[in-house]
């Protein structure tokens, strides 16, 4: 009787683990949204702060996404050892590169969206240079200096602006040049700018002025599309962990659907039906979320 009485502990904790595991990494970057958004938002205290802030933040995300990545396996090693089986060890295992893929899809999708911002700093910083009397070369050289001033520096991209803007150069193409990364296509609407205000003598901070003006009305509208897309986001998120709360319903009721799952041939089949329909189901929920944003 003591034993049947200690078994539905560490299944509990066993499911606990795997639900958590889960749960960081369905939303486990929302601490660090919230660090750059204050570092972002808060002045400078001290000289450097902001970068040596950012540099910190950045620094908790490489660790982070390191962890989320084999958080998976960990919850599937203690769940192997709890229920005595090597299946949720080998799913863990599985899901190791599946993770660091969407991890990485998302870390491109941020890059591309701070890209798009700063664009649109940017036009704003080369009006207020161009109104301060600078020349446009100039104006240029010191607004890409002042938008890259974060802890990673000019990209490559950036770099090669900064070269012809500083040193005469072909100024359009190398904005051009720069807008095919992805999140700085604005850039190429600041190239044509450029030609035509050089060719045609129209005012440059006019041009991009306006340019700036939609570039973040653009913005505005993304933002507030994801924003109205966060309800199906965290609709799926919740539907994905259902089994594990049944999963947990059913260790309370002393039925013990782990030894059920993983050492009958009726609950293998239940396994892989139920990992194939949630696999289904998560991927039907991201591609109507993708066709709402699109």
């Amino acid at each position: 009787m003591s034993g049947g009485a200690a078994l539905p502990v560490p299944v509990f904790a066993g499911v606990l683990c795997a639900g958590a595991a889960a749960w960081v990494l369905a939303g486990g970057d929302r601490v660090s949204r919230r660090a750059r958004v204050l570092v972002a938002g808060g002045g400078p205290v001290v000289p450097g702060g902001p970068v040596r802030l950012e540099r910190l933040v950045a620094a908790v995300r490489v660790r982070a996404g390191r962890w989320r990545e084999w958080a998976g396996l960990g919850a599937g090693l203690v769940v192997a050892v709890l229920g005595a089986s090597v299946i949720p060890l080998l799913a863990g295992a599985a899901a190791v590169p599946l993770v660091r893929r969407w991890l990485r899809s998302r870390a491109r999708e941020r890059a591309r969206v701070a890209r798009a911002a700063e664009v649109v700093a940017l036009c704003g910083a080369v009006v207020g240079e161009l109104r301060a009397g600078a020349q446009p070369g100039q104006a240029l050289t010191a607004a890409i200096r002042r938008t890259a001033a974060g802890p990673g520096g000019p990209g490559a991209a950036e770099a090669g602006v900064l070269a012809a803007a500083a040193f005469g150069g072909d100024v359009p193409a190398a904005l051009r040049q720069a807008a095919r990364e992805p999140g700085a296509e604005g850039l190429a609407g600041m190239a044509a700018c450029w030609r035509v205000s050089v060719d045609g003598g129209a005012g440059l901070a006019a041009g991009l002025d306006r340019l700036e003006g939609a570039l973040r009305a653009e913005r505005d509208r993304q933002e507030s599309l994801r924003a109205q897309l966060a309800g199906a986001r965290s609709t799926a998120v919740v539907l994905a962990l259902l089994p594990l709360v049944g999963l947990l319903i059913g260790t309370g009721l002393g039925a013990d659907p782990l030894r059920v799952l993983l050492h009958t041939p009726m609950g293998w089949g239940c396994l892989l039906a139920g990992g194939l329909l949630e696999a289904l189901g998560l991927v039907w929920c991201r591609r109507i979320v993708r066709t709402g944003e699109r």
